[in-house]
């Protein structure tokens, strides 16, 4: 199958550009973001969240609100105001090279340029993701990648905890936020995965980190398995006390999110994180267990 695309008005999210291969559908924002706001296989429904009423985003003094939107999205931990929260709410570049889609922010004030690529295989339900933040400051800067996939309500998400063997010392890290209760209903932890589920009739949010060794998280929502597979877990500083993957949730969504390392940059130099992104047709809803997540993440 040949891979098509085409820029299009889409709800109240201005100018998107939609990919398909005939399987696997893409849209991403291009008249703010960059988001990738919808993500579905063919004939299924959208897995990313949709913020049409503009229900979050964070004032951030002169310079305006950042929006959430919704979707996929791109920001570097830590997470400050305004640097984080700077506003993306102008237009971005577009490149195409074949099946490689490049959507690239301006610079912000504090010298960050933030890119998504999204390669899309030619004839199967996956995609390749790198990010980008790259210091185009004129000083040092210390960061991390930090890629943020908001799925709609209604999603499940996966992720496998550390079974290393490590003798005396330890081999699990969990991070829990303050307003993260470790009893919330939607948290489970088990001695080989962890579970999140979104709850439109709990209003809190939630909020759990891990350092994940097995390179993949999933989310099951809206009849698919989205499977988000990454690198190696390598034993260098990652933000939130080490964490390379976290994951949030409210009454409205579910954020499954990825983390690089946290170091200094130099201007000029880019934190990078590639994810590899499935989908899977789930027709019947069907509860995969950790085991059966780890045969599709390969």
């Amino acid at each position: 199958m040949s891979i098509s695309h085409e820029i299009k008005e889409y709800k109240n999210f201005g100018r998107c550009m939609f990919i398909t291969n005939g399987k696997l559908n893409i849209g991403v924002t291009v008249d703010v973001g960059p988001r990738v706001i919808y993500c579905a296989l063919e004939g299924r429904e959208n897995i990313m969240f949709e913020d049409t009423d503009r229900r979050y985003g964070e004032d951030v003094g002169e310079y305006g609100r950042w929006i959430n939107y919704g979707g996929h999205r791109l920001w570097s931990s830590p997470e400050l105001v305004p640097d984080t929260y700077f506003p993306d709410n102008s237009p971005v570049n577009v490149a195409v090279d074949g099946n490689t889609f490049t959507f690239t922010a301006p610079v912000t004030p504090y010298g960050k340029e933030l890119s998504i690529a999204l390669t899309v295989s030619d004839s199967e339900a996956k995609a390749d993701v790198t990010h980008s933040v790259k210091n185009l400051s004129d000083k040092p800067l210390e960061y991390a990648a930090w890629s943020l996939t908001c799925t709609t309500a209604g999603g499940v998400c996966y992720v496998p905890v550390s079974t290393r063997k490590s003798g005396f010392l330890p081999n699990r890290v969990i991070s829990f936020w303050d307003y993260s209760c470790v009893n919330d209903p939607r948290f489970k932890l088990t001695d080989t995965y962890a579970r999140i589920r979104q709850d439109s009739f709990c209003k809190g949010a939630f909020k759990a980190g891990f350092n994940v060794e097995d390179n993949f998280a999933a989310v099951v929502v809206n009849k698919q398995i989205f499977i988000k597979s990454f690198g190696d877990y390598e034993f260098v500083k990652y933000p939130d006390y080490s964490c390379n993957v976290e994951v949030y949730t409210n009454d409205s969504f579910l954020e499954c999110e990825m983390l690089g390392e946290y170091k200094v940059f130099q201007p000029g130099e880019a934190a990078v994180i590639s994810e590899s992104w499935a989908l899977i047709d789930d027709p019947d809803g069907y509860a995969p267990t950790i085991e059966e997540l780890k045969e599709m993440a390969k």
